[in-house]
């Protein structure tokens, strides 16, 4: 059953939700997304520290103690919009301390500035600036969360393409893997999800993508051939409406024969995970997917 807290912060999240007046401008939504992330504070004394990774910029945050050699990749989420290092302080801030790894979290481009495939190749970029530095792929995983959820699933899709060597592990958050959305995310009711709604999603698609775009496997990977990803731990809530995203990603996941943990949080909202320094049960999210991350990290080295 969920917490107290958990449907508190949901029931505050349905008030928020009805407040709000049609789709606004692309830059009043990144600023509100950037008020909604000031909500929940970074981990005091971690970072983040800026660094240039390959042309893309970044950030590092490095719990005391976490191992130089083994470095998680944050992708954040925004439908490719919005989204920024500020917005996802919380959760990367936190995650260095519960994998022991360092976190280079990714301010990758946005669209409609930089449209499809710009964050993917960015993921690429950096992930060859790594390897240049000597980190293991091994010693790699990839996170993330929404859009960028999808993104673990698609620069992992890019990485076979480039040839490159496969991280340890993907951590998909509420992933947003499947950007036609037929039969899914578009027909779904709205009013499961306090956070994000089938018109939103279609305004993030009709930003990042060209009309022909949305079935290639590295804007929408669950269309993409899954078989030899390294093993994967999907997240979601109850209480979205990228629930089946998540569902259909670990069924095909599983079928091309990846290692595939699904786990589902009751009552659980889009990114339940922003919340950490408040909900028990995002706290608890964040500790699984430390102990995914440094196990998977441990097989590979």
């Amino acid at each position: 059953m969920p917490s107290k807290q958990l449907q508190d912060m949901v029931a505050w999240l349905y008030e928020e939700q009805a407040k709000a007046q049609g789709i606004p401008p692309i830059d009043e939504w990144r600023e509100g997304y950037e008020e909604f992330g000031r909500a929940f504070p970074a981990e005091p004394g971690v970072g983040p520290r800026p660094v240039d990774a390959g042309g893309v910029n970044a950030a590092w945050f490095a719990a005391p103690g976490a191992d130089n050699d083994r470095v998680v990749m944050y992708f954040h989420g925004g439908g490719y919009l919005m989204g920024s290092l500020t917005t996802h302080l919380s959760i990367t801030s936190r995650l260095t301390g519960v994998t022991g790894a360092r976190v280079l979290a990714l301010d990758y481009r946005l669209a409609p500035e930089h449209r499809f495939p710009a964050p993917i190749d960015d993921i690429v970029a950096s992930y060859r600036w790594l390897l240049d530095r000597g980190i293991a792929p091994g010693g790699i995983a990839f996170v993330g969360d929404s859009a960028g959820g999808g993104m673990c699933v698609a620069g992992l899709l890019a990485l076979r393409q480039a040839g490159l060597p496969m991280p340890s592990c993907a951590v998909p958050i509420s992933p947003w893997v499947d950007l036609v959305g037929a039969g899914a995310w578009r027909e779904a009711d709205p009013a499961i999800d306090p956070i994000v709604g089938p018109h939103e999603l279609d305004r993030f698609v009709r930003e990042y993508l060209s009309d022909d775009q949305a079935r290639d496997p590295l804007a929408s990977p669950l269309f993409g051939d899954l078989a030899g990803l390294p093993p994967l731990l999907i997240q979601v809530g109850t209480r979205e409406i990228l629930l089946s995203d998540a569902t259909r990603l670990a069924e095909r996941a599983r079928n091309a024969g990846v290692e595939t943990t699904l786990e589902i949080e009751d009552g659980g909202f889009h990114v339940w995970h922003h919340a950490v320094p408040d909900l028990p049960e995002a706290r608890a999210a964040l500790e699984r997917i430390g102990a995914f991350v440094g196990g998977q990290m441990g097989r590979r080295q």
